[in-house]
């Protein structure tokens, strides 16, 4: 494996930390500093010339500070003459802008991907995006691991018998349908109507889940709203009240724990991706990708293959 230096930003120095473990080395040492104005300035300290750099950096809450971190960090290790730079972006923020829904808006996952080009990121290593096709907007290679293979072994043997996973939108029934691949089971879809950026109502149900425990999946939980709805929805269609939910990206905002904390909710499982904040609750559980990440980096820095990782 060649050599490489692995930096952490502030978004998410625990996953950057439990990474560079499982790799069994240390974490390139750097001065991140936030002046009174609220600028941002970054110090390599140590050298990374003609080396492989890796910035561990998820954009996420609050995510233009992030997403501005990451892009001074990249502009330092380009200014030090890295011969290499990869940004490890466990979760992409501005994802979920990758279309417009009006004539006049930005299409700013794309305006994300010109910019991490533009300031000098070679490659970009990511965790379940949100729409596979934003992987179309980056003109450099792009890595999109998934934390489905994760989560399925850390539910194995907790769910209920006959459970059926739900896809709570009609976006989330790819990622439904390999977990319902991989638990032996089938999926069942929900319809919904956005009606505004933060909320949407759901309008159809696809599937019968009468008598059945559920098992709710997506990439992200956000502020909860569209989960809420569904566990709604699935038992006045006649489901168990035994919910388990499932998603990768936890941003748990402010409301989220208050939606999920439903009678009917067993446990809710997530990644850490993003940094937690939220601390005592006894049904959240809260499972590391590091291994996944690290086990990516081995094999690019060993020019091999990722794709036995999916």
């Amino acid at each position: 494996m060649k050599d490489f230096t692995l930096f952490a930003g502030t978004a998410n120095p625990e996953l950057a930390a439990r990474t560079a473990g499982e790799l069994g080395m240390p974490l390139g040492e750097c001065a991140i500093e936030r002046f009174p104005d609220g600028e941002i300035s970054v110090r390599l300290l140590e050298t990374v010339r003609r080396r492989e750099v890796f910035i561990m950096q998820p954009i996420a809450p609050p995510v233009n500070e992030r997403l501005v971190e990451l892009l001074i960090f990249t502009d330092a290790c380009r200014r030090a003459a890295a011969g290499r730079i990869t940004a490890i972006v466990p979760y992409l923020g501005y994802a979920r802008s990758d279309k417009r829904h009006g004539r006049r808006e930005a299409i700013t996952a794309s305006m994300l991907a010109d910019l991490f080009k533009a300031v000098g990121i070679d490659h970009v290593v990511t965790v379940d995006l949100h729409a596979p096709q934003i992987e179309g907007f980056f003109h450099i290679p792009v890595d999109s691991l998934t934390a489905v293979p994760t989560l399925c072994k850390a539910v194995h043997g907790q769910l209920p018998e006959g459970v059926v996973v739900v896809a709570p939108d009609a976006g989330a029934v790819r990622m439904a349908t390999e977990y319902a691949h991989r638990l032996g089971t089938s999926v069942i879809v929900l319809h919904k109507r956005r009606e505004s950026g933060t909320s949407t109502r759901v309008t159809r149900l696809v599937g019968d889940v009468r008598d059945r425990a559920c098992l709710i999946v997506d990439d992200m939980i956000s502020t909860g709203g569209t989960i809420a709805e569904s566990i709604e929805v699935l038992l006045q269609a006649g489901a168990l009240p035994e919910i388990t939910i499932l998603a990768t990206h936890g941003l748990m905002l402010k409301g989220a724990r208050d939606k999920l904390s439903h009678s009917s909710v067993r446990n809710v499982f997530i990644t850490d991706t993003i940094l937690l904040t939220e601390k005592d609750w006894s049904q959240l559980h809260v499972i590391s990708v590091a291994p996944l990440i690290a086990a990516a980096l081995k094999r690019l820095m060993g020019d091999g293959s990722i794709s036995d990782l999916f």
